[in-house]
């Protein structure tokens, strides 16, 4: 069962990075495939981002950890294969994100760290990159005679509350 896990895990990323393409600069988001490598080795990766001219690829890695951040050691193995296969970046796609020496790997590397829930579906997710949150629910939502929303800060303090 978890290899049917990790491989919707990477299906239901790359659908939703592709629902987000242009804000990582591409035109579309393509699945598992073989890249060849400038060191004369192939690289199986997750997803690859285009630009719709060919002049932009972005390799994605996913890792549906669910213990802890991804290593160090996967995102130093991320940014080979980016150089490798003459990438322009990478994105590393799990559900708690990037250990502390994994973000210094990743920002020399051009790699944008996406946090998506282990258990997201193509409906019902919460998918972070770059400072956006995308939510998605299949769940109806009704709203009758009355409607609070309040917006909190890191700590859970109010910020902003309004009723409608």
């Amino acid at each position: 069962m978890a290899e049917k896990l990790w491989y919707t895990y990477e299906g239901v990323a790359t659908y939703l990075l592709n629902q987000v393409a242009e804000h990582f600069g591409v035109g579309r988001f393509e699945g598992k495939q073989v890249v060849p490598g400038d060191s004369g080795t192939e690289w199986e990766i997750d997803a690859k981002g285009c630009s719709d001219d060919g002049s932009k690829v972005i390799v994605v890695e996913c890792k549906r950890h669910t213990k802890s951040g991804v290593s160090q050691a996967i995102t130093g193995s991320l940014a080979w294969t980016i150089q490798d296969v003459g990438a322009d970046g990478g994105i590393l796609v799990s559900p708690i994100g990037l250990q502390d020496g994994a973000k210094k790997v990743a920002a020399k590397a051009r790699i944008v760290e996406v946090v998506l829930d282990q258990d997201s579906t193509t409906t019902d997710y919460v998918l972070s990159f770059l400072d956006q949150i995308h939510v998605g629910f299949s769940e109806a939502v009704h709203v009758t005679d009355h409607l609070l929303i309040e917006i909190r800060d890191n700590d859970g303090n109010i910020v902003d509350r309004r009723e409608y």
